[in-house]
Protein backbone atom coordinates (compact mmCIF):
# COMPACT_ATOMS: atom_id res chain seq x y z
CA UNK A 1 0.00 0.00 0.00
CA UNK A 2 2.90 2.43 0.90
CA UNK A 3 4.81 1.76 -2.41
CA UNK A 4 1.57 1.93 -4.51
CA UNK A 5 1.29 5.76 -2.88
CA UNK A 6 4.93 6.34 -3.36
CA UNK A 7 4.37 5.74 -6.61
CA UNK A 8 0.99 7.37 -7.61
CA UNK A 9 2.87 10.61 -5.53
CA UNK A 10 6.22 10.48 -7.76
CA UNK A 11 3.53 10.31 -11.01
CA UNK A 12 1.90 13.70 -9.65
CA UNK A 13 5.56 15.30 -9.39
CA UNK A 14 6.29 14.05 -12.92
CA UNK A 15 2.94 15.21 -13.72
CA UNK A 16 3.01 18.58 -11.81
CA UNK A 17 7.08 19.37 -13.43
CA UNK A 18 5.37 18.12 -17.08
CA UNK A 19 2.91 21.08 -16.99
CA UNK A 20 5.06 23.42 -15.70
CA UNK A 21 7.63 22.74 -18.27
CA UNK A 22 5.21 22.86 -21.03
CA UNK A 23 4.13 26.60 -19.75
CA UNK A 24 7.56 27.83 -19.85
CA UNK A 25 9.23 26.50 -23.07
CA UNK A 26 7.80 29.02 -25.04
CA UNK A 27 8.97 31.79 -23.19
CA UNK A 28 12.52 29.89 -23.02
CA UNK A 29 12.42 29.60 -26.58
CA UNK A 30 11.63 33.00 -27.61
CA UNK A 31 14.62 34.25 -25.50
CA UNK A 32 16.79 31.74 -27.84
CA UNK A 33 18.96 34.09 -30.10
CA UNK A 34 17.35 35.41 -33.72
CA UNK A 35 19.53 34.10 -36.19
CA UNK A 36 20.37 36.33 -39.48
CA UNK A 37 22.92 35.56 -42.35
CA UNK A 38 25.34 37.88 -43.43
CA UNK A 39 26.40 36.67 -47.05
CA UNK A 40 29.01 38.59 -48.53
CA UNK A 41 32.51 38.02 -50.58
CA UNK A 42 35.47 37.84 -47.51
CA UNK A 43 37.53 36.60 -50.40
CA UNK A 44 38.40 36.93 -54.00
CA UNK A 45 38.09 40.21 -56.23
CA UNK A 46 35.49 41.51 -54.69
CA UNK A 47 36.41 40.81 -50.91
CA UNK A 48 38.15 44.71 -51.42
CA UNK A 49 34.26 46.42 -51.57
CA UNK A 50 32.22 43.49 -49.64
CA UNK A 51 34.34 42.93 -46.35
CA UNK A 52 33.72 46.67 -44.77
CA UNK A 53 29.72 46.03 -46.12
CA UNK A 54 29.76 43.06 -43.56
CA UNK A 55 31.59 45.30 -41.40
CA UNK A 56 28.66 47.65 -41.27
CA UNK A 57 25.69 44.91 -40.80
CA UNK A 58 27.51 43.73 -37.74
CA UNK A 59 27.55 47.77 -36.21
CA UNK A 60 24.01 47.78 -36.67
CA UNK A 61 23.47 44.21 -35.38
CA UNK A 62 25.80 45.04 -32.16
CA UNK A 63 24.13 48.47 -31.47
CA UNK A 64 20.05 46.85 -31.34
CA UNK A 65 21.50 43.80 -29.20
CA UNK A 66 22.79 46.37 -26.83
CA UNK A 67 19.77 48.25 -26.76
CA UNK A 68 18.45 44.97 -25.64
CA UNK A 69 17.76 42.97 -29.03
CA UNK A 70 14.20 42.58 -30.44
CA UNK A 71 11.11 41.43 -29.07
CA UNK A 72 13.62 40.63 -26.09
CA UNK A 73 15.80 38.56 -28.53
CA UNK A 74 19.12 39.18 -29.11
CA UNK A 75 20.80 38.67 -33.03
CA UNK A 76 23.09 35.98 -33.53
CA UNK A 77 24.48 36.86 -36.59
CA UNK A 78 26.19 33.82 -38.59
CA UNK A 79 28.83 35.29 -41.41
CA UNK A 80 29.00 33.80 -44.34
CA UNK A 81 31.89 34.11 -47.17
CA UNK A 82 30.51 34.29 -50.41
CA UNK A 83 34.19 34.21 -52.15
CA UNK A 84 33.37 36.09 -55.47
CA UNK A 85 31.41 33.40 -56.89
CA UNK A 86 28.00 33.05 -57.75
CA UNK A 87 27.62 29.79 -57.24
CA UNK A 88 29.00 30.13 -53.65
CA UNK A 89 26.42 32.48 -52.68
CA UNK A 90 23.47 30.52 -53.94
CA UNK A 91 24.30 27.34 -51.94
CA UNK A 92 25.52 29.21 -49.06
CA UNK A 93 21.84 30.78 -48.62
CA UNK A 94 20.29 27.40 -49.18
CA UNK A 95 22.17 26.51 -46.49
CA UNK A 96 21.80 29.22 -43.89
CA UNK A 97 17.79 28.75 -44.83
CA UNK A 98 17.64 25.19 -44.54
CA UNK A 99 20.07 24.27 -41.73
CA UNK A 100 20.36 27.49 -39.97
CA UNK A 101 16.72 28.28 -40.07
CA UNK A 102 17.47 32.24 -40.40
CA UNK A 103 15.22 34.50 -40.47
CA UNK A 104 16.42 36.41 -42.78
CA UNK A 105 20.00 36.87 -45.04
CA UNK A 106 21.88 40.50 -45.45
CA UNK A 107 24.21 40.45 -48.43
CA UNK A 108 25.04 40.10 -51.83
CA UNK A 109 26.93 42.72 -54.07
CA UNK A 110 26.92 41.61 -57.99
CA UNK A 111 23.63 40.98 -59.83
CA UNK A 112 24.43 37.37 -61.07
CA UNK A 113 25.07 36.73 -57.06
CA UNK A 114 21.62 38.55 -56.19
CA UNK A 115 20.25 36.73 -59.20
CA UNK A 116 21.17 33.50 -58.33
CA UNK A 117 20.12 34.49 -54.32
CA UNK A 118 16.77 35.02 -55.25
CA UNK A 119 16.37 32.27 -56.67
CA UNK A 120 16.51 30.45 -53.52
CA UNK A 121 14.76 33.19 -51.12
CA UNK A 122 12.24 32.96 -53.14
CA UNK A 123 11.73 29.08 -53.18
CA UNK A 124 11.93 28.80 -49.35
CA UNK A 125 9.97 32.37 -49.03
CA UNK A 126 12.98 33.91 -47.30
CA UNK A 127 14.09 37.46 -47.01
CA UNK A 128 16.87 38.85 -48.66
CA UNK A 129 17.60 42.24 -47.86
CA UNK A 130 20.39 43.74 -50.70
CA UNK A 131 22.66 46.53 -50.22
CA UNK A 132 24.08 47.29 -53.60
CA UNK A 133 23.14 49.56 -56.48
CA UNK A 134 21.93 47.67 -59.29
CA UNK A 135 20.26 47.49 -63.05
CA UNK A 136 16.88 47.16 -61.48
CA UNK A 137 14.37 44.96 -63.67
CA UNK A 138 13.68 43.20 -60.97
CA UNK A 139 11.02 43.13 -58.27
CA UNK A 140 11.08 40.42 -56.32
CA UNK A 141 8.49 40.12 -52.82
CA UNK A 142 11.16 38.34 -51.41
CA UNK A 143 14.54 41.02 -51.58
CA UNK A 144 14.32 44.16 -50.09
CA UNK A 145 16.58 46.58 -52.29
CA UNK A 146 17.64 48.80 -49.85
CA UNK A 147 20.47 50.47 -52.28
CA UNK A 148 19.41 52.05 -55.81
CA UNK A 149 17.67 51.76 -58.77
CA UNK A 150 19.24 53.35 -62.39
CA UNK A 151 16.51 56.16 -62.28
CA UNK A 152 18.47 57.30 -58.53
CA UNK A 153 22.17 57.03 -59.50
CA UNK A 154 22.76 56.71 -62.92
CA UNK A 155 20.10 58.77 -64.47
CA UNK A 156 20.68 62.16 -62.10
CA UNK A 157 24.62 61.12 -62.22
CA UNK A 158 24.37 61.38 -66.63
CA UNK A 159 22.19 64.03 -66.34
CA UNK A 160 24.60 66.16 -64.02
CA UNK A 161 27.20 65.03 -67.10
CA UNK A 162 25.91 66.72 -69.16
CA UNK A 163 24.89 69.47 -67.52
CA UNK A 164 28.60 70.18 -66.54
CA UNK A 165 31.59 68.08 -68.67
CA UNK A 166 30.04 67.30 -71.75
CA UNK A 167 27.64 64.91 -74.08
CA UNK A 168 29.67 62.27 -75.99
CA UNK A 169 30.06 59.57 -73.79
CA UNK A 170 32.13 56.42 -73.65
CA UNK A 171 30.55 53.30 -71.63
CA UNK A 172 32.97 50.74 -69.48
CA UNK A 173 31.66 47.66 -67.04
CA UNK A 174 30.62 44.37 -67.35
CA UNK A 175 27.09 44.89 -67.56
CA UNK A 176 25.19 45.01 -71.08
CA UNK A 177 21.78 45.48 -70.01
CA UNK A 178 23.22 48.16 -67.94
CA UNK A 179 24.84 49.58 -70.80
CA UNK A 180 21.81 49.22 -72.74
CA UNK A 181 19.88 51.20 -69.89
CA UNK A 182 22.20 54.11 -69.93
CA UNK A 183 22.26 54.44 -73.78
CA UNK A 184 18.59 54.93 -73.07
CA UNK A 185 19.03 58.03 -70.79
CA UNK A 186 21.68 59.32 -72.99
CA UNK A 187 19.87 59.27 -76.03
CA UNK A 188 16.33 60.44 -74.21
CA UNK A 189 18.52 63.70 -72.90
CA UNK A 190 19.86 64.61 -76.83
CA UNK A 191 23.50 63.15 -75.71
CA UNK A 192 25.98 60.46 -77.62
CA UNK A 193 27.44 57.02 -76.71
CA UNK A 194 30.60 56.77 -79.18
CA UNK A 195 31.75 53.94 -78.19
CA UNK A 196 31.55 51.06 -75.20
CA UNK A 197 33.97 48.46 -73.95
CA UNK A 198 32.99 45.06 -71.48
CA UNK A 199 35.54 44.12 -69.03
CA UNK A 200 33.89 40.66 -67.45
CA UNK A 201 34.79 40.35 -63.66
CA UNK A 202 38.38 39.40 -63.20
CA UNK A 203 39.70 40.51 -66.77
CA UNK A 204 42.39 42.36 -66.50
CA UNK A 205 42.89 43.45 -70.26
CA UNK A 206 42.60 47.46 -69.81
CA UNK A 207 44.78 48.65 -72.67
CA UNK A 208 42.42 47.55 -75.53
CA UNK A 209 39.94 49.68 -73.42
CA UNK A 210 42.17 52.72 -73.00
CA UNK A 211 43.11 52.53 -76.38
CA UNK A 212 39.02 52.40 -77.44
CA UNK A 213 38.32 56.09 -75.52
CA UNK A 214 41.56 57.35 -76.75
CA UNK A 215 40.18 56.62 -80.53
CA UNK A 216 36.72 57.89 -79.50
CA UNK A 217 37.75 60.94 -77.90
CA UNK A 218 34.56 61.08 -75.66
CA UNK A 219 33.63 64.28 -73.66
CA UNK A 220 33.20 61.45 -70.44
CA UNK A 221 33.95 58.15 -69.50
CA UNK A 222 31.02 56.45 -67.59
CA UNK A 223 32.23 54.15 -65.46
CA UNK A 224 30.72 50.58 -63.97
CA UNK A 225 33.71 48.24 -63.59
CA UNK A 226 33.79 46.39 -60.48
CA UNK A 227 36.40 45.26 -57.94
CA UNK A 228 39.85 45.71 -58.05
CA UNK A 229 40.16 45.78 -61.94
CA UNK A 230 39.45 49.56 -61.13
CA UNK A 231 43.17 49.76 -59.91
CA UNK A 232 44.57 48.94 -63.35
CA UNK A 233 42.05 51.08 -65.27
CA UNK A 234 42.40 54.55 -63.93
CA UNK A 235 46.72 53.95 -63.67
CA UNK A 236 46.57 52.98 -67.52
CA UNK A 237 44.30 56.00 -68.09
CA UNK A 238 46.74 58.07 -66.16
CA UNK A 239 49.64 56.37 -68.15
CA UNK A 240 48.45 57.43 -71.42
CA UNK A 241 47.68 60.85 -70.50
CA UNK A 242 43.93 60.64 -69.97
CA UNK A 243 43.16 63.47 -67.27
CA UNK A 244 40.20 64.42 -65.35
CA UNK A 245 40.69 67.82 -66.87
CA UNK A 246 41.13 66.21 -70.63
CA UNK A 247 38.04 63.06 -70.07
CA UNK A 248 36.70 62.96 -67.09
CA UNK A 249 35.69 59.35 -65.47
CA UNK A 250 32.51 59.69 -63.91
CA UNK A 251 32.00 55.96 -61.63
CA UNK A 252 29.00 54.60 -60.45
CA UNK A 253 30.97 51.60 -58.20
CA UNK A 254 33.76 52.93 -56.76
CA UNK A 255 33.44 54.48 -52.88
CA UNK A 256 35.48 55.38 -50.03
CA UNK A 257 36.69 51.74 -49.02
CA UNK A 258 37.89 51.49 -52.90
CA UNK A 259 39.95 54.78 -52.63
CA UNK A 260 41.50 53.98 -49.43
CA UNK A 261 43.38 51.03 -51.45
CA UNK A 262 43.97 52.74 -54.42
CA UNK A 263 46.98 55.19 -55.82
CA UNK A 264 44.75 58.34 -55.40
CA UNK A 265 46.72 60.24 -56.95
CA UNK A 266 45.84 58.63 -60.31
CA UNK A 267 42.00 59.50 -59.39
CA UNK A 268 41.75 62.83 -58.05
CA UNK A 269 39.43 64.88 -59.64
CA UNK A 270 37.58 62.41 -61.32
CA UNK A 271 33.67 61.62 -60.14
CA UNK A 272 31.30 59.77 -58.62
CA UNK A 273 27.26 59.28 -58.15
CA UNK A 274 25.96 57.57 -54.74
CA UNK A 275 22.90 58.41 -52.54
CA UNK A 276 25.89 58.29 -49.65
CA UNK A 277 29.08 59.96 -48.92
CA UNK A 278 31.16 59.71 -45.46
CA UNK A 279 31.61 63.52 -46.18
CA UNK A 280 27.74 64.68 -45.91
CA UNK A 281 27.97 66.96 -42.45
CA UNK A 282 24.72 65.77 -40.25
CA UNK A 283 24.07 64.64 -37.47
CA UNK A 284 22.57 60.57 -38.20
CA UNK A 285 25.97 60.67 -40.39
CA UNK A 286 28.61 61.98 -37.84
CA UNK A 287 27.42 59.64 -35.28
CA UNK A 288 27.19 56.78 -37.71
CA UNK A 289 30.77 57.12 -39.00
CA UNK A 290 32.03 57.80 -35.15
CA UNK A 291 30.36 54.45 -34.16
CA UNK A 292 31.89 52.61 -37.06
CA UNK A 293 35.31 53.95 -36.34
CA UNK A 294 34.81 53.39 -32.70
CA UNK A 295 34.15 49.46 -33.54
CA UNK A 296 36.58 49.31 -36.09
CA UNK A 297 39.36 52.00 -36.39
CA UNK A 298 39.72 54.87 -37.42
CA UNK A 299 41.51 53.66 -40.25
CA UNK A 300 38.56 52.59 -41.80
CA UNK A 301 35.65 54.43 -44.06
CA UNK A 302 32.46 54.07 -44.83
CA UNK A 303 30.20 54.05 -48.14
CA UNK A 304 27.15 54.15 -49.97
CA UNK A 305 26.66 50.18 -49.64
CA UNK A 306 27.56 50.16 -46.15
CA UNK A 307 24.98 52.79 -45.20
CA UNK A 308 22.21 50.83 -47.02
CA UNK A 309 23.32 47.54 -45.12
CA UNK A 310 23.76 49.64 -41.45
CA UNK A 311 19.89 50.75 -42.20
CA UNK A 312 18.35 47.78 -43.67
CA UNK A 313 18.86 45.93 -40.54
CA UNK A 314 17.74 48.46 -39.04
CA UNK A 315 13.94 48.38 -41.40
CA UNK A 316 14.40 44.77 -40.53
CA UNK A 317 14.14 45.14 -37.05
CA UNK A 318 11.38 47.86 -37.26
CA UNK A 319 9.35 45.35 -39.54
CA UNK A 320 10.12 42.46 -36.89
CA UNK A 321 8.69 44.90 -34.21
CA UNK A 322 5.30 45.80 -36.18
CA UNK A 323 4.74 41.91 -37.06
CA UNK A 324 5.62 41.00 -33.90
CA UNK A 325 6.92 37.87 -35.70
CA UNK A 326 10.53 36.86 -37.43
CA UNK A 327 8.58 34.89 -39.81
CA UNK A 328 8.86 36.39 -43.60
CA UNK A 329 5.76 35.77 -44.77
CA UNK A 330 4.61 37.96 -41.56
CA UNK A 331 7.58 40.52 -41.72
CA UNK A 332 6.88 41.59 -45.56
CA UNK A 333 4.02 43.02 -45.14
CA UNK A 334 5.09 45.07 -42.56
CA UNK A 335 8.02 46.14 -44.41
CA UNK A 336 6.10 48.41 -46.78
CA UNK A 337 6.43 52.28 -46.03
CA UNK A 338 8.28 51.50 -43.27
CA UNK A 339 10.80 55.01 -42.91
CA UNK A 340 14.42 55.69 -41.31
CA UNK A 341 16.36 58.34 -40.70
CA UNK A 342 19.36 57.53 -42.43
CA UNK A 343 22.86 58.89 -42.74
CA UNK A 344 22.16 60.05 -46.18
CA UNK A 345 18.80 61.58 -44.89
CA UNK A 346 15.32 60.42 -44.31
CA UNK A 347 14.40 57.09 -46.49
CA UNK A 348 11.36 54.67 -46.82
CA UNK A 349 10.59 52.51 -48.20
CA UNK A 350 7.86 52.02 -50.83
CA UNK A 351 4.04 51.68 -50.46
CA UNK A 352 3.69 48.59 -53.27
CA UNK A 353 7.42 47.47 -54.17
CA UNK A 354 10.23 46.74 -51.53
CA UNK A 355 12.57 49.17 -53.11
CA UNK A 356 13.70 52.02 -51.57
CA UNK A 357 13.41 55.94 -51.54
CA UNK A 358 17.00 57.53 -51.69
CA UNK A 359 18.34 60.75 -52.31
CA UNK A 360 21.41 61.34 -55.20
CA UNK A 361 24.72 62.90 -54.92
CA UNK A 362 27.63 63.46 -57.21
CA UNK A 363 30.75 63.87 -55.11
CA UNK A 364 34.59 64.89 -56.97
CA UNK A 365 37.32 62.46 -55.77
CA UNK A 366 39.69 64.77 -53.42
CA UNK A 367 43.31 63.73 -52.58
CA UNK A 368 42.75 63.19 -48.83
CA UNK A 369 40.33 59.69 -50.51
CA UNK A 370 37.24 61.79 -49.85
CA UNK A 371 34.55 62.91 -52.12
CA UNK A 372 33.56 67.02 -52.20
CA UNK A 373 29.67 67.32 -52.97
CA UNK A 374 29.26 68.77 -55.75
CA UNK A 375 25.54 68.38 -55.62
CA UNK A 376 22.40 67.06 -53.88
CA UNK A 377 18.73 66.21 -54.59
CA UNK A 378 16.36 67.86 -52.12
CA UNK A 379 14.78 64.80 -51.81
CA UNK A 380 14.46 61.17 -51.49
CA UNK A 381 13.32 60.13 -55.48
CA UNK A 382 11.00 57.14 -55.75
CA UNK A 383 12.38 53.98 -57.45
CA UNK A 384 11.53 52.97 -60.69
CA UNK A 385 12.83 49.27 -60.97
CA UNK A 386 12.01 49.16 -65.23
CA UNK A 387 13.01 52.50 -66.40
CA UNK A 388 10.11 53.80 -68.51
CA UNK A 389 12.21 54.06 -71.79
CA UNK A 390 11.09 50.58 -72.50
CA UNK A 391 8.17 48.53 -71.07
CA UNK A 392 8.71 45.90 -68.74
CA UNK A 393 8.03 43.15 -71.07
CA UNK A 394 10.79 44.58 -73.37
CA UNK A 395 13.32 44.83 -70.85
CA UNK A 396 12.47 41.63 -69.52
CA UNK A 397 12.68 40.15 -73.49
CA UNK A 398 16.43 41.98 -73.96
CA UNK A 399 17.45 41.09 -70.61
CA UNK A 400 16.62 37.25 -71.45
CA UNK A 401 18.07 37.31 -75.06
CA UNK A 402 21.57 38.97 -73.44
CA UNK A 403 21.78 35.93 -70.92
CA UNK A 404 20.95 33.77 -74.00
CA UNK A 405 23.52 35.21 -75.57
CA UNK A 406 26.16 34.98 -73.04
CA UNK A 407 25.17 31.13 -72.45
CA UNK A 408 25.74 30.17 -75.95
CA UNK A 409 29.44 31.73 -76.58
Amino acid sequence: MIKKWKIIFVLIIFAIFGIILWRILPAIKSKNPIKIGILHSLSGDLAISEQPVANATMLAIKEINNAGGILGRQIEALVVDGKSDENVFAAEAQRLIEEEKVAAIFGCWTSPSRIRVKNVVEKYDSLLFYPVQFEGLENSPNIVYTSTTPNQQMFPGIAWCMKHLGKKFFLIGSDQILHEIIKDVVFAYDGSVVGEKYLAQGDKNIEPVIQAIIDAQPNVILNNIEGDANILFFTELRKRGITPEKIPTMSFSISEPELQLFNVDVMTGDYATWSYFESIDNHENNEFYKKFIEMYGEKNTVSDAMEAAYFGVYLWKQAVEKAQSIVPKNVRPALNNQAFDAPQGLIHIAESSLHTWSFARVGKIRSDKQFAILWSSEKSIKPEPYPTSRSPEEWNSLRKNIMEQKGSQ
